[in-house]
């Protein structure tokens, strides 16, 4: 209170409200003249609007005779625009440049928070504006040239051209008719960019009739509209307010002092501003405001960019993201949104087609686009060039589909096919070896998936020219068996030496004596030769037995289960006695509690999945072997399910090996095992089988909800037969 008794009010000023031009009321903003050449001593020839889109046209006279003027040149766009005949179509009549045409854009989208005020004998007389237009020269006459330049090289080529040639052969020519518009494809016609612009376009325009501030009457006539035409103040109800302190008067009157004025009063007067439900700017699709990009979080900024951009070097996109963001947290968000191809980043499938769209050209679904992408994409991980007739003869695309996914990515070379967008970024891979690592075990996976959707063969891998720099190769079968022992030859001093020393460590700390440690091979060069397994298959016990569970493989041999705490050197998985057997039954354990069913070849694809997305050094990187895979199902609580393949199966020995989780503590548990005995002995089921097998051992009350619930943990229907997960062979 006594610093407001120290702020005296100084003057009070009475504020009006006036809305007989609250519709109507638009704030021109004109170039910046000097101010000896202002706009009002300009004559404005005439004046049109759109008032949808707010869009305005303003044609003004130029002074042909300032001295600053430039006769020739203004005689020689005349000549452009309208060329040597003038006629009643000719943009400058005299010859001359002598108008100009300003075009108007839209400030702001929201202009509930401006007005127009007018004071007069001490009142302050306030009027909204509907809209702030900005105008700007139009350079339309350029166009208009450069279209009587082609009419005249047009004209000038059918003189050239004789007058007897024959007529042309006849062509035989394609007739399509267009299928019915689906709805998804009507709404984005209708949001796209030529449609809004065509919808615009038919928007016809309002002519308008300008009057110069001092040319005559009409102007001020008009201007009196902005203030309050009521006196008893009829137009200002809303803002009369019982007085405050530091706020008087019957019509708002408002204080003008130090302190801060009357807050009510002044949310009356400007209230806070909504969002509008309005469209959004007319805007290429393609064109990114760096402004508001930067206002998103990380990931959106990164998906964003990579959506538009498609194939991008990491550094380019660290200098678009700006200095101050971090690196590791840019190639956090890069690895969810984009893959790793020949050091550069491409942006993923799925984001570039969602799970509900469709090709524009031949209407197939998103799901055979995005294989058809990530078939390109790992074409260019084994050479930097492509074949669009090969693309097509293994995805089974259209052309103008097979073309969109190679220009996503790569530059069309005469005679020589499709080249990668991007030289190989050697730099990145050297940096950034864990995320190399990471992204090879992705591309290891969507390589086996591609191989069993296209029945890819050793013929449709490309061959690298000698000497050709590029990142490791992605190869399968004996190829990928030699690469392993070739490396492991390379790193058998380094791992010698290594194990060595956990050896020394470990006396040294256990001091205990009679110990020893167990060796066994660095590697596994013995279990496969010339590409054929000659590895000993464990036992399984097949004898026929009344009990359920001895007529499927079991757990682990008895030589294992009871030969103490270690099995040729390694610790029993079971056991959990090192950090890696207990990371690795623990992924175990939470995959078979969710899928049920697995082969050996799903597991590991899983699996490599897993450590993919795992920091850099973690335990799971250290290798982890098929052998030592299969004993941490097996002793997990899992069982082998001997399933009599065909004997023509295309299914690998890996595929073949399929393991079920026996019992996981649910209700359902004897439904699987009844399940798993009747697959056992057969390959492929009917459903009926299922149900009469399962109603005599488990009682005729079994409801069809849960005959359906087992069949969906571990079965897949196929052609009216009921196959186990990951056996069917389409």
């Amino acid at each position: 209170m006594a610093n407001e008794e120290d702020d005296p009010v100084v003057q009070e000023i009475d504020v009006y409200l006036a809305k007989s031009l609250a519709e109507k009321l638009y704030l021109f903003q004109y170039p910046v003249r000097p101010a000896s050449m202002t706009y009002d001593d300009i004559p404005h020839l005439s004046a049109k609007i759109k008032p949808k889109q707010q869009k305005v046209e303003i044609e003004m006279a130029i002074d042909t005779l300032h001295p600053n003027y430039c006769r020739s040149k203004g005689e020689q766009i005349a000549l452009n625009v309208d060329g040597a005949c003038a006629d009643e179509t000719s943009t400058y009549s005299s010859k001359l440049m002598d108008k100009q045409t300003f075009c108007s854009s839209q400030t702001t989208s929201n202009t509930s928070r401006y007005a127009a005020a007018l004071y007069r004998q001490g009142e302050l007389h306030l009027t909204p504006l509907h809209g702030i237009l900005q105008l700007r020269p139009s350079f339309s006459y350029l166009d208009k040239a450069d279209a009587k330049h082609r009419e005249r090289e047009a004209a000038n080529e059918a003189g050239d051209s004789s007058q007897d040639e024959a007529e042309e052969d006849v062509k035989q020519i394609t007739v399509r008719f267009s299928r019915p518009e689906s709805e998804q494809a009507r709404q984005r016609r209708v949001q796209s960019y030529e449609f809004l612009q065509k919808k615009h376009a038919e928007e016809p325009w309002v002519h308008l009739h300008y009057h110069g501030l001092r040319q005559d009457s009409r102007s001020e006539h008009e201007r009196q509209y902005l203030l309050c035409q009521g006196s008893s103040g009829v137009e200002n109800t809303e803002l009369v307010k019982s007085p405050r302190r530091g706020c008087s008067g019957d019509r708002g009157a408002v204080a003008l002092t130090t302190t801060p004025p009357c807050s009510e009063y002044l949310m009356m007067l400007m209230p806070p501003s909504q969002e509008e439900e309005r469209d959004k700017p007319v805007a290429p699709s393609n064109v990114l405001s760096m402004a508001q990009l930067r206002t998103l979080p990380l990931a959106d900024q990164i998906k964003i960019l990579m959506k538009n951009v498609k194939v991008m070097p990491f550094a380019n996109l660290m200098s678009l993201l700006g200095p101050s963001v971090d690196s590791v947290a840019v190639l956090r968000g890069i690895q969810k949104v984009a893959m790793l191809v020949q050091g550069n980043w491409v942006v993923k499938s799925d984001i570039l087609y969602p799970k509900d769209s469709s090709s524009p050209h031949s209407g197939v679904p998103a799901e055979v686009l995005c294989r058809g992408r990530d078939f390109v994409m790992w074409r260019f991980t084994q050479s930097r060039w492509a074949v669009r007739r090969e693309v097509a003869a293994v995805t089974k695309l259209c052309a103008e589909d097979v073309r969109d996914l190679l220009e996503h990515m790569a530059l069309v070379r005469a005679n020589r096919g499709w080249e990668f967008l991007l030289p190989y970024d050697g730099e990145f891979i050297k940096k950034h070896p864990d995320v190399v690592q990471r992204q090879h075990l992705l591309w290891m996976g969507i390589q086996a998936k591609l191989e069993k959707v296209y029945n890819l063969g050793k013929e449709t891998m490309p061959k690298k020219p000698d000497g050709q720099a590029g990142p490791a190769r992605l190869v399968s079968g004996d190829q990928r068996i030699q690469a392993a022992k070739a490396k492991a030859q390379q790193n058998h001093t380094f791992l010698e030496r290594e194990l060595q020393q956990q050896k020394e460590q470990l006396q040294v700390s256990m001091a205990l004596p009679g110990v020893q440690i167990k060796e066994e091979p660095l590697s596994e060069e013995g279990e496969e030769e010339d590409g054929q397994e000659v590895e000993e298959e464990e036992p399984m016990d097949t004898s026929p037995s009344d009990d359920l569970s001895n007529r499927l493989a079991n757990g682990l041999p008895a030589g294992r289960a009871a030969g103490g705490d270690s099995f040729n050197g390694h610790p029993l998985p079971g056991c959990a006695s090192t950090p890696v057997a207990r990371e690795l039954r623990a992924f175990v354990e939470a995959t078979f509690q969710s899928q049920f069913v697995l082969t050996l070849s799903e597991l590991k694809r899983l699996f490599n999945q897993h450590v993919a997305s795992l920091p850099r050094g973690h335990v799971l990187f250290s290798g982890i072997s098929d052998h030592m895979l299969q004993d941490t199902v097996l002793a997990a609580g899992c069982k082998q399910i001997l399933v009599p393949f065909p004997r023509q199966t295309a299914a690998s020995p890996n595929e073949q090996k399929v393991f079920a989780l026996w019992e996981s503590g649910d209700m359902s548990d004897q439904h699987r095992q009844v399940l798993f005995e009747i697959f056992s002995k057969n390959y492929r089921v009917r459903r009926n089988m299922i149900q009469s097998r399962l109603t005599q051992e488990c009682g005729e009350d079994l409801s069809k909800q849960e005959v359906d619930k087992v069949l969906k943990d571990c079965c897949v229907s196929y052609g009216g037969m009921w196959y186990l997960k990951g056996t069917v062979q389409s």
